[in-house]
């Protein structure tokens, strides 16, 4: 099932001027461009559907296509020609996912804008692909390639889902951190501010890549070392400087990472009443002890992975979750530097690709 937006919480204020005021979209080259031209560039890159198209696509946006819904929205299954985009009946041409809008969301009108901006002019094999947009009055749309294991989140935690190998995880981990070093390494320095297990989505072939683009943001610039904002996120993944501040810096993505990562590891929601210490102990708060002692550190893996994974590499990508969940962003590392570690965790690639496959 995809999710839209799924537990998105704006924290409260820690003191004077910390909630900024965030423009609407704040992507350099905007949608609305008075000038036209990034607008342009935009519409280059996306097909731009009727309402009607739309509501053809998905069958009048049926129950039955639903593939998931959040508090912005809901998400449903369409079919379109993979030449014209036309829409044409189920079963024919290419499966999309339309995300359509609540007309009364005005932080959804926000989070469109964001997604069409950035996917829009972005394009990597670790980002999910945005084929196009619809804007007519209050009908807003966005139509996605469709992932077909649908989220990490159901893959991981989801009773009843077929277990992910030790290998699958750790090529899950990596694709993760190369979507996030492209966007880190962009002239934008794009903060991604939403990494989560639901926001990654797999292909059949247990590719990950990021979606639900909303809450991105331009990192800093020039000599600035940080974008004040509001503080909106998701529970268990923000890093802490930011809940208090509202500093958003890349450091902040590779703390979510962190997180991920620690999911990936042990199997745990990033919170929830499953983790050792209840509903009120998140998994890093949790996890942390025993990432710090290398003879404890194994007992925060998977018992479902019955020991079938690399001891070494389970240890040092523990490490490297720790590193990432420093509370002084300064110390946590780039997510090149992830990359590189992750790389040499993987498994070789005729043993991955046997067990993507299993």
């Amino acid at each position: 099932m995809y999710k839209v937006h799924n537990m998105i919480k704006a924290y409260p204020k820690t003191g004077p001027g910390t909630e900024k005021k965030e423009p609407v979209h704040s992507h350099k080259q905007s949608f609305y461009d008075s000038s036209g031209k990034s607008e342009s560039c935009v519409h280059r890159n996306l097909k731009s559907f009727t309402f009607n198209d739309l509501k053809n696509a998905t069958r009048n946006f049926r129950a039955d296509s639903l593939l998931g819904e959040g508090g912005f929205g809901c998400v449903f299954k369409g079919w379109i020609d993979e030449n014209t985009f036309a829409p044409c009946k189920p079963g024919n041409g290419m499966m999309v996912a339309v995300k359509k809008l609540k007309p009364e969301s005005f932080q959804g009108h926000r989070e469109w804008l964001a997604e069409v901006n950035y996917l829009g002019q972005l394009h990597h094999e670790n980002l999910v692909r945005l084929i196009g947009y619809c804007s007519e009055f209050d009908n807003m749309l966005l139509v996605y390639e469709v992932m077909t294991k649908g989220s990490l989140e159901n893959h991981l935690f989801k009773k009843g889902v077929q277990l992910i190998p030790w290998a699958t995880r750790m090529c899950i981990a990596v694709d993760v951190a190369r979507g996030l070093s492209f966007l880190h390494g962009l002239e934008a320095n794009v903060i991604y501010r939403d990494l989560k297990a639901s926001n990654i989505l797999l292909d059949s072939d247990f590719n990950a890549k990021l979606s639900d683009f909303g809450l991105a943001r331009d990192g800093p610039s020039g000599d600035r070392t940080h974008v004040s904002t509001r503080v909106i996120g998701t529970m268990g993944y923000a890093a802490p400087e930011y809940v208090a501040s509202g500093h958003l810096t890349p450091k902040n993505d590779v703390y979510s990472f962190g997180v991920v990562l620690l999911e990936l590891l042990s199997g745990k929601r990033a919170t929830g009443d499953e983790n050792a210490g209840g509903v009120d102990e998140t998994l890093v708060e949790w996890a942390t002890p025993f990432l710090s002692d290398s003879r404890r550190v194994l007992r925060i893996m998977d018992t479902r992975l019955g020991g079938q994974y690399s001891k070494k590499g389970a240890q040092t990508a523990a490490a490297l979750a720790l590193r990432c969940l420093d509370v002084d962003p300064k110390l946590r590392p780039t997510m090149n530097e992830v990359l590189a570690t992750l790389e040499l965790v993987q498994a070789p690639k005729d043993v991955t690709n046997k067990q993507r496959r299993s």
